[in-house]
């Protein structure tokens, strides 16, 4: 049988037609990326102010339960839910008759008393002037003296009594103890109410305390800044509300705890914010704002960075204006910059942007991007 290599050669050559063709096209298309000018910037440390967020939760500066100090029914609710209340204020008036009986009790019991007293101080001059005379003992002096004394005692025994029958009048009256707003009032009117019942809470709302948790890392830093003269440590904080809104007055970090939690390894500090529209009601939730100044940060634009399997990237030039991928990581965030942990250092070149338009090893024209432009471009970089 004969064979004819015609077609197997013909195959050969149009397949070696098309290699390089694809060759020639790889050339020509990385020789247009060459060609390209691409922005670069070299990396330089900077002033940043970083913002921290921590989970706040919110407190009256004063928040106190009301609660009976005597049993009884509840004759009057003088005060509604959520209305403000002055310093003395009745807000709950109990049933007070059978404590008036009391009062009424216990006069009698002091009126009875002075007599005995009075009958006592008459024997007694009786006693004395025949003592004198030395009709009787001067024994009989000092029994007479002694019957002064218990009815003195008794006197005073009867006045205690009053006194307190009169305090429980009053504690039928219950006021509150400082100018603030009324909170829940679970029971009516015609309620029987017992001794250390909950009527309501009163919170003072003129201010607000803000208490978050920071790291051990975070309270050392400010701490130290605090203690350094030539440093400003961060007192004024800022609060985000619920529906992501900015609370228009800054507040003051004034303390913190003295312990840290064992589990989360954290301490809380306590900002007090300014109230005066009574927007802000204890129990809430808000995100606290804490700026920290950093002198040094090392700051990338998010506009250079890429992600690869959750890592982040960026294309380094080097002296050849050739670019190589590399890896970084990220100490935070800020506007839209990342800062720089490890991976990257200052004076390095790196692709601003058009990273998607090269690739690993490719010879770029650079067009240099400075730091002081993107500065003005983005707020918050001082």
């Amino acid at each position: 049988m004969k064979y004819s290599l015609s077609v197997p050669i013909l195959f050969l050559s149009l397949l070696t037609i098309s290699c390089q063709t694809e060759t020639d096209s790889q050339k020509q298309e990385d020789q247009q990326v060459a060609d390209q000018v691409i922005p670069v910037m070299q990396l330089t440390t900077q002033a940043a102010t970083l913002e921290h967020d921590y989970a706040g939760h919110l407190e009256a500066v004063q928040n106190v339960e009301v609660r009976a100090r005597i049993s009884g029914y509840l004759e009057k609710i003088l005060v509604d839910e959520g209305k403000p209340v002055r310093k003395g204020q009745v807000m709950f008036k109990l049933s007070d008759a059978e404590y008036q009986v009391e009062i009424a009790q216990a006069n009698a019991s002091l009126e009875s008393a002075r007599a005995q007293a009075q009958s006592a101080r008459v024997e007694m001059g009786r006693t004395k002037l025949l003592v004198d005379k030395d009709i009787i003992s001067a024994s009989e002096l000092k029994l007479a003296n002694a019957k002064i004394d218990a009815a003195q005692a008794s006197i005073d025994q009867a006045k205690a009594a009053l006194s307190n029958a009169r305090l429980r009048v009053a504690m039928t009256s219950i006021k509150a103890p400082f100018d603030g707003i009324i909170n829940r009032i679970p029971y009516k009117v015609g309620s029987l109410i017992e001794q250390g019942t909950l009527l309501t809470t009163v919170s003072d709302i003129s201010q607000i305390y803000a208490y978050f948790n920071v790291s051990e890392k975070e309270y050392l830093s400010f701490i130290k800044k605090r203690r350094d003269p030539n440093k400003t440590a961060p007192r004024e904080v800022d609060l985000v509300l619920a529906d992501d809104s900015h609370y228009p007055y800054p507040g003051k970090i004034e303390t913190t705890e003295t312990v840290f939690e064992g589990n989360s390894g954290t301490i809380a500090f306590r900002a007090k914010f300014p109230n005066p529209k009574q927007l802000l009601r204890h129990g809430a939730t808000g995100k606290i704002t804490l700026d920290t100044d950093v002198n040094d940060a090392l700051l990338v634009p998010q506009k250079a960075v890429f992600e690869v399997q959750d890592k982040n990237f960026v294309y380094v030039v080097d002296a050849n204006n050739q670019v190589k991928a590399r890896s970084f990581v990220p100490r935070s965030r800020i506007n839209q910059f990342y800062i720089v942990q490890s991976g990257l250092k200052p004076g390095e070149r790196i692709v601003y942007e058009g990273t998607q338009n090269i690739k690993d090893g490719m010879k770029i024209v650079p067009k240099p991007v400075s730091a002081d432009s993107l500065r003005i471009m983005y707020a918050g970089i001082q």
